[in-house]
């Protein structure tokens, strides 16, 4: 049996600092948009945030929502945080207002240092059908042309659907092209729209873990930073390195009014879930299991011990 070494590396704690939850996407996994109805905070609710926040420890950013970036005050934001002393600034976004290439340099300017970009299938075709924006396509992928050409590095998200999972691997060579630094692939999480329109975008997760280790191979050949989100250890076999557990950072969430201080315990024991079998599984004590909503849908069958 091949033997997989796997070590965890630390990172500063982050705050993951949702600024509201409006957006120029409709997705139709979009786990947030159930929470569109509660706004947006306000410019001084955001800089008391990250104020105490950074006396609590935090060092790391990510700025997120919704659409962060379609405020009128995220320069201003951004720019605060860089002035409270934030070492790493991570826009977590849709990526389509950096297709604006004067709007990804003041961004730079700023204080961007992480570019978090969203992209879902490797043609217009599958990621526009899930945005259900005509172009979006178009505009993420000119927005990380143009975040690359400011030399910032870009860490890109896949949400894994029913519809997208098969090109998983064309769209890991797309951001070999790209010159992605990171890519990582996340199972869908069945909340908000993606429960409304769970028959057409969750695939059965034993389905897609081939097409996620192809994908995997492919931006490993090239020497980018891969992983995997919520796919559990039993599925990935010689991949076990690859996946989220070993690289989320602490976190703290401050969403529209209300907060979690340690979302990695919150994660496991309320989002996530692991079932009796695991127990004779040799990952368990590092596994945290699909997220619940999986195994309430389709059954815990497709999750055997390693």
């Amino acid at each position: 049996m091949k033997t997989v070494e796997v070590s965890a590396q630390p990172r500063m704690e982050r705050l993951d600092l949702k600024v509201g939850y409006a957006c120029i996407n409709d997705c139709k996994f979009c786990v947030v948009a159930d929470k569109r109805k509660y706004g947006e905070k306000t410019t001084q609710q955001i800089k008391q945030e990250l104020v105490d926040s950074y006396r609590e420890g935090r060092r790391e950013i990510v700025f997120t929502g919704g659409e962060c970036t379609i405020r009128e005050d995220i320069l201003e934001i951004v720019s605060f945080a860089k002035e409270v002393g934030y070492l790493n600034i991570q826009i977590q976004t849709n990526g389509r207002t950096f297709s604006s290439f004067d709007f990804a340099k003041k961004m730079v300017l700023a204080g961007m240092t992480e570019f978090g970009p969203a992209l879902h299938g490797p043609t217009a075709e599958i990621h526009d059908s899930l945005t259900r924006r005509p172009g979006s396509w178009r505009q993420t992928v000119l927005g990380i042309h143009n975040v690359k050409k400011l030399g910032i590095r870009t860490l890109a998200n896949v949400v894994i659907t029913k519809p997208n999972y098969k090109s998983l691997p064309e769209l890991a060579s797309l951001f070999v092209k790209l010159k992605i630094d990171q890519f990582q692939f996340a199972f869908v999480h069945i909340l908000g729209n993606a429960r409304q329109y769970y028959t057409e975008v969750v695939p059965r997760v034993s389905a897609v873990a081939p097409y996620v280790k192809k994908g995997l191979d492919i931006g490993i050949k090239a020497g980018l930073r891969v992983m995997v989100e919520a796919i559990p250890f039993c599925l990935m076999k010689d991949y076990e390195k690859y996946l989220s557990e070993f690289f989320i950072p602490p976190t703290q969430v401050k969403e529209v009014g209300w907060q979690i201080d340690k979302f990695e315990e919150t994660r496991k024991t309320q989002g996530k879930k692991k079932f009796l079998t695991c127990v004779n599984c040799k990952w368990y004590s590092l596994c945290e299991g699909p997220w619940k909503e999986y195994p309430e849908l389709f059954g815990e069958k497709e999750f055997k011990p390693a």
